[in-house]
């Protein structure tokens, strides 16, 4: 089967879910730039440039993840993973974020690419996940607690952007069988071939 033909395949099956490349960078910052321009999603204020973004997914890949959903041949959404602090007790956590294009809403692909992160996070050897979001954004807060988030706590008026006062909401989530074990090894290998696709349709809905 053509290059062509396979494309074509996957568009009608829906989206395909794969591991990022900093070839990805400029795709990823097209998916971003609204949130960055028009929302209060990021506290960033300035759209990054394609280099920034290639230089933060290779980070992201050296120890955790980054993973990017295409529909039609173009990216239409990201999720990544990166450190909740750099202190070594911090090890084994990790704080997640998942930006969708605004065209794209709808067709399940926050979920599926948190899914598909959270499964090859759990395989490196992650056992907390950190989410923090804007307030108000009931969405985003709806769809991490059906991923099985809790509150873990709210910062007041922590952040100023499009000129007024935000606050921030963290949500924590477990990763592993038991994540309240001691810890056999630090996280941060990669994962074998066999866990975390590297070609992945998800399940519709």
């Amino acid at each position: 089967m053509s290059r062509s033909a396979r494309s074509a395949s996957r568009s009608a099956a829906g989206p395909v879910i794969r591991p990022a490349t900093t070839g990805d960078a400029a795709g990823c910052r097209d998916v971003y730039a609204p949130y960055v321009r028009e929302t209060t999603v990021t506290f960033e204020d300035e759209v990054p440039t394609v280099e920034e973004f290639a230089a933060r997914i290779s980070r992201a890949l050296d120890r955790y993840d980054w993973l990017v959903a295409e529909l039609d041949g173009r990216i239409a959404g990201y999720a990544y993973a990166g450190p909740v602090k750099e202190r070594a007790a911090y090890a084994w956590s990790c704080e997640v974020s998942v930006y969708v294009d605004p065209d794209a809403r709808g067709n399940g692909l926050g979920r599926a690419l948190y899914r598909e992160l959270f499964t090859r996070l759990e395989g490196r050897g992650f056992r907390r996940m950190l989410a923090i979001i804007t307030l108000p954004n009931e969405p985003s807060v709806g769809m991490h607690r059906a991923l099985g988030f809790r509150e873990a706590g709210r910062l007041e008026r922590i952040g100023f952007k499009h000129g007024r006062w935000l606050d921030v909401t963290w949500l924590q989530a477990d990763l592993g069988p038991n994540p309240a074990a001691p810890p056999t090894a630090r996280p941060g290998h990669r994962p074998p071939a066999h866990q975390g696709s590297q070609d992945h349709r998800p399940p519709p809905g």
